[in-house]
């Protein structure tokens, strides 16, 4: 079963279009990177998901239920900008009032649980005000896992996260879906940390679904590539190119040959027409240089999944 099914979704605001005609597939049990430039209607999709928003057309289906059936909606936990909680208040008293707004039988132990699982059971006594943005993004996934959801829907969760903040929300992140059998739905700008973790992708723009895969999908449209450095850059680029198919120079000043040539076949190479290789290096295309190839080699009008 998918846990978010959307078809042919429409949002206006006003003569604005944010979406326009956007289908979308998140499977049970996925971490969903939802990736696209500001404007390009991530937030509008994932508060109409939520019911903040009504939609102009369209269908959104979650667990194979329309969603704004009441028993489906209990199922989803959101994070949204930032967690609503009072400043002079503890962790663990914003907690405990979330759990009583929810109506949970045993409130203390579901928020012993939700703080353990995001790492902030030894911070509960803080006040909210003194923590740090990880905290408070912690504490607002906390709040969001409370009443066990099976759908979590984060909205820029790890955007201004140090490298440690950072780290830790991965962990956090892979630890719910495993502890809590949640599917989650997270929009990032940093592709380098979705890419660690999320096992789907959607590439959204202008309003429109561009591209859905699966993680080892992209693995495998994500080419490995030799990169090298000489003293002769010019001259080893025009070499390259009449022998191998895809050449490029990077913004780091490497040439990259895209074929799957070996490194000592291309040392050899160049060797032979008299250039010795300062550098040399096999690597692979990541996450962003995938998506930023996408962005400029796709039409604002198309549509591909």
């Amino acid at each position: 079963m998918n846990a978010i099914e959307i078809k042919n979704l429409t949002k206006n605001y006003g003569k604005k279009q944010a979406l326009r005609g956007l289908s979308m597939t998140v499977p049970e049990g996925a971490i969903y990177g939802f990736i696209g430039e500001n404007g390009s209607g991530k937030s509008t999709t994932e508060k109409l998901i939520c019911g903040l928003l009504t939609p102009g057309g369209g269908s959104i289906k979650l667990f194979g239920r329309d969603y704004t059936d009441p028993d489906v909606r209990a199922k989803i936990g959101v994070l949204i900008e930032a967690p609503g909680c009072y400043a002079n208040y503890s962790v663990w008293n914003n907690m405990m009032l979330q759990a009583a707004n929810l109506g949970l039988k045993h409130g203390e132990k579901e928020v012993a649980r939700a703080l353990k699982t995001v790492r902030m059971e030894g911070a509960a006594s803080n006040k909210f005000k003194n923590c740090s943005l990880g905290m408070k993004q912690r504490i607002g996934i906390a709040m969001a896992l409370l009443g066990d959801p099976a759908l979590l829907i984060l909205d820029e969760p790890i955007n201004g996260l140090d490298v440690d903040g950072m780290r830790i929300m991965r962990e956090v992140l892979v630890d719910i879906t495993r502890n809590y059998h949640c599917t989650v739905l997270i929009s990032s700008h940093i592709l380098g940390e979705l890419e660690k973790i999320a096992t789907h992708y959607g590439i959204v723009r202008g309003g429109r679904m561009i591209r859905e895969m699966t993680a080892a999908e992209l693995e495998a449209d994500c080419r490995t590539y030799v990169a090298l450095q000489t003293g002769e850059m010019r001259r080893t680029k025009a070499l390259l190119a009449c022998k191998y198919t895809r050449v490029e120079e990077d913004e780091a000043g490497y040439i990259r040959v895209y074929d799957a040539a070996a490194p000592e076949e291309i040392v050899t190479h160049l060797y032979e027409n008299g250039i010795l290789v300062r550098e040399i290096k096999t690597d692979k295309v990541s996450l962003e240089e995938y998506y930023i190839d996408l962005m400029k080699k796709k039409g604002d009008g198309q549509h591909e999944i």
